[in-house]
């Protein structure tokens, strides 16, 4: 008899189940690769009828991290989009609406928001795009919308070109940077401050404590792990935490933790200002068409005029010739910019 067990924790589980003649062999499942989401993809495409036009191949390289598992919620969402329509086979535009419903989360197209809050929607998620096309370690924007879709009001999606193993100091001071492109965005067009950007600030602070405490990216800091006693209490394990950390050590944390966090935020604010045209030409374009990809964000940070979606029209221009940022009265994931469950 072979008995096979399956856990998520294995730091939790008793060293008696693990000696040698029990569970004493261990086989570690990764998420696929892009070969493997090839030819997970292509399992399941068994079961629909797909067009001519569908590439396995596209859609493996634009799904990275995800799971066999997500990779079949993917067909099932695709099949279930092209029935919708009618259709009586499965195209890539209903692969690539599936995927914008599981990276962004459904579309809550009956919400109607107030011209306001909706441009200040569209200058939040254009400062997170154009952070993070700028920066040289940040991930391709693939789509950023102002369709509220889930619980936040607009989302911005970058996509790896490849499959990540690890990260860099530098890839994570970009990531840093580009959470705060959207507050930075608020404050410099719309002259206000809006709950949006908490998410933001809740990750930008965390991916720096950890870049101090746990990954040794600090040089004030050094190589040395402060974190030690941080784990998640489960299944008994004692709920009461002891510290090996001195007063004055956490003060010196906090200090690095609040430079990195500066360093980024001036380096954003300074990236934005020096590139209002784009900010006014993205925002417009996001106004006018809810949705854009990232064909339409190469062109505006390019300096040309945006093509139109597929049917799409040309963007109307904002109130006032396009300086929204000028009058601040003015009557919008990452899927941060809308106030979470208060």
């Amino acid at each position: 008899m072979i008995v096979v067990a399956a856990t998520n924790r294995p730091d939790i589980l008793d060293a008696a189940l693990l000696r040698p003649g029990r569970f004493d062999r261990q086989v570690y499942v990764t998420l696929p690769d892009i070969r493997g989401r090839e030819q997970i993809l292509t399992v399941h495409m068994r079961k629909i009828p797909v067009g001519q036009d569908v590439s396995v191949n596209v859609i493996a390289r634009g799904t990275p991290g995800m799971s066999g598992a997500d990779l079949a919620n993917l067909c099932n969402e695709a099949a279930l989009m092209a029935a919708r329509r009618n259709a009586r086979v499965v195209e890539m535009v209903d692969f690539e609406r599936a995927k914008d419903k599981i990276l962004m989360g459904a579309e809550r197209k009956s919400v109607v928001m107030p011209e306001e809050e909706r441009r200040n929607t569209a200058y939040h998620e254009s400062g997170h795009a154009l952070i993070g096309w700028l920066l040289p370690k940040c991930d391709p924007v693939h789509k950023v919308t102002i369709i509220p879709r889930g619980r936040a009001l607009g989302v911005t999606v970058s996509l790896p070109e490849n499959d990540r193993f690890s990260y860099d100091k530098e890839y994570l001071l970009n990531q840093i940077a580009m959470l705060f492109g959207g507050r930075i965005a608020e404050e410099v067009f719309m002259h206000q401050m809006t709950t949006g950007a908490s998410n933001d600030f809740e990750r930008a602070t965390s991916l720096a404590r950890d870049m101090v405490m746990k990954y040794g990216m600090s040089e004030a800091m050094g190589p040395m792990v402060y974190a030690e006693n941080e784990g998640e209490v489960f299944l008994g394990r004692s709920v009461t935490k002891t510290t090996n950390i001195s007063e004055e050590t956490m003060r010196r944390v906090d200090a690095e933790v609040r430079r990195i966090i500066d360093d980024q935020y001036a380096l954003a604010r300074r990236l934005i200002e020096e590139n209002q045209e784009k900010m006014h030409a993205m925002a417009r374009a996001l106004l006018e068409w809810e949705t854009i990809e990232q064909e339409q964000i190469s062109d505006i940070m390019e300096g040309r005029p945006p093509r139109p979606p597929s049917g799409g029209t040309t963007p109307a221009p904002l109130p006032g010739g396009g300086n929204a940022g000028d009058g601040g009265s003015a009557a919008a994931p990452n899927a941060d910019a809308a106030p979470k469950a208060a």
